[in-house]
């Protein structure tokens, strides 16, 4: 899994145009977990200059789509690659390795195919999709002078080591969140909770905050302070690429629809604002890019009287495969010949040895799996190595889009709408799915080569890499197979 999520950059180095040059700078903001519809939702409850000015000034998509498996480090990776999960191999958050036969968590490392800044000729060292300690770690490059945060690896900027003494998590031990339109003298809508009892916590309340996302946003801005406006800086015009993760930690607890998220909706407005005053005001109006979008979307948490019908427990579906498995190809055999090796959802993976002990076909124990798996409650389609697939209209394509020949496994499962996997407490949502609530969400391109309007026809997660090299004038990612979205550049720029 993204570990909870923390800040990921990268940083590319661009080469200016002979007639038209790129912005000395450029900034992509992808929250892991943001829907379309919020913006809907909540366009009453936003300030003048953050969402409200991107909707009103830059070229707005409101239906960008995250075709293919929506995990966060799927839909990072997407964005990064302008490649879908089949070619960059970031299937979800995790998955299991048949060659080890241990779980793999996404990173960087992992990656299949070259990002936007490394197509920009930039030196990007490996790196977590995520960071295991509270405070979001800052990775970065940029041409002739790398940043790493890995240890043994070169030591941190004098200005990171600095805003990471700054912004230790701990000082915000017990604070209450507060609404922000709330009347005076309301009570908070909860406290970031320190207890010794319940270790652990306090960081997971942390992480789903809007303390940590305002250390996410101030990051950002710091590494554009301290990398790109330094004295000594050197090297052509940038991209920098911030992940904020806060809203996606948030909504595997309470999903789309809590008051908690629409608050956190508006400390987002409220950040995106400060950003791009900053922008304005350190390197200049129409002197900068900038872009938003999102990994993914989120469910809404399922409503108490209907959390056991929409929740699916992946033992139940393990067990339910490897029953029917025994069933068809072994139905006198010991308990102990099992056909699943693992489920992680939302991939199956079979026991070949099993399998070839059996003289059974994998193709011929794929399709029994799948057909087996739909007789669980909850699941409503099935996607094989082999390419057969339970539906026959667009989620073919997506779980195509979303399938690693190597990573993926067996089959791949999709549950009904709204139902979640099962966390073991009884509480939270899942992502990963191929219906709207995750898949549908905003984009917004803003700066001098954009046009400002607004556009209800569908585009996809991996035409934003496309756009952003051309708007940056940088080439285009070796593995990228979206389309350039023309018709958000101003006339001129076409």
């Amino acid at each position: 899994m993204i570990t909870r999520r923390a800040f990921a950059g990268l940083l590319g180095a661009a080469s200016l145009g002979a007639r038209t040059p790129a912005p000395p700078v450029g900034v992509l903001v992808v929250a892991e977990q943001f829907r379309q519809d919020y913006l809907d939702r909540y366009e009453h409850l936003l300030g003048p200059g953050g969402f409200r000015r991107l909707m009103a000034e830059s070229a707005w998509f409101t239906d960008c789509r995250m075709a293919a498996g929506t995990f966060s480090s799927s839909g990072v990776a997407t964005l990064a690659t302008g490649a879908w999960p089949e070619v960059h191999g970031i299937v979800a958050d995790r998955w299991f390795d048949a060659e080890t036969g241990e779980a793999r968590t996404a990173s960087w490392a992992l990656l299949l195919a070259p990002t936007l800044c490394e197509a920009a000729a930039v030196s990007l060292r490996p790196l977590a999709m995520g960071a295991s300690e509270p405070l979001p770690a800052l990775f970065m490059g940029r041409a002739g002078h790398p940043l790493v945060q890995t240890p043994g690896e070169v030591a941190p900027p004098d200005w990171l080591s600095k805003f990471r003494d700054a912004h230790d998590p701990k000082r915000h031990r017990n604070a209450p969140w507060e609404a922000l339109l709330a009347p005076a003298g309301a009570p908070p809508m909860r406290v970031i909770e320190d207890n010794p009892q319940r270790p652990g916590e306090f960081e997971v309340l942390y992480r789903s905050s809007p303390f940590a996302l305002a250390t996410e946003a101030e990051l950002l801005r710091s590494a554009v302070r301290g990398e790109l406006l330094a004295p000594d800086a050197e090297g052509p015009p940038a991209l920098l690429f911030s992940v904020w993760s806060a809203p996606a930690a948030l909504g595997y607890e309470v999903g789309a629809d809590s008051p908690l998220m629409r608050e956190m909706v508006l400390h987002m407005d409220r950040e995106i604002a400060r950003t791009l005053e900053f922008l304005d005001r350190q390197i200049g109006p129409d002197q900068y890019l900038f872009a938003f979008t999102a990994a993914h979307g989120a469910p809404s948490l399922p409503p108490p009287r209907r959390r056991a019908a929409l929740t699916i427990t992946g033992e139940t579906v393990a067990r339910a495969i490897d029953r029917a498995l025994g069933e068809a190809f072994d139905p006198t055999g010991p308990a102990r010949n099992r056909y699943v090796e693992r489920y992680v959802y939302p991939f199956v993976y079979l026991r070949h040895q099993t399998l070839r002990a059996r003289g059974v076909s994998p193709r011929e124990a794929r399709l029994a799996a799948g057909a087996a798996a739909l007789r669980v409650p909850g699941v409503a389609a099935y996607y094989t190595s082999d390419g057969d697939c339970s539906r026959s209209d667009g989620w073919r394509d997506r779980f195509a889009r979303g399938f690693h020949h190597r990573r993926s496994g067996d089959l791949v499962l999709a549950y009904e709408p709204g139902a979640v996997e099962d966390f073991g407490e009884g509480r939270g949502v899942s992502y990963g799915s191929l219906y709207a609530y995750d898949t549908r969400v905003p984009l917004m391109l803003y700066g001098k080569p954009f046009t400002a309007d607004v556009f209800g026809h569908p585009v996809e997660a991996v035409d934003v890499a496309p756009t952003l090299a051309r708007a940056m004038r940088v080439p285009l990612p070796g593995a990228a197979t979206g389309r350039l979205l023309d018709e958000a550049f101003a006339r001129g720029a076409r």
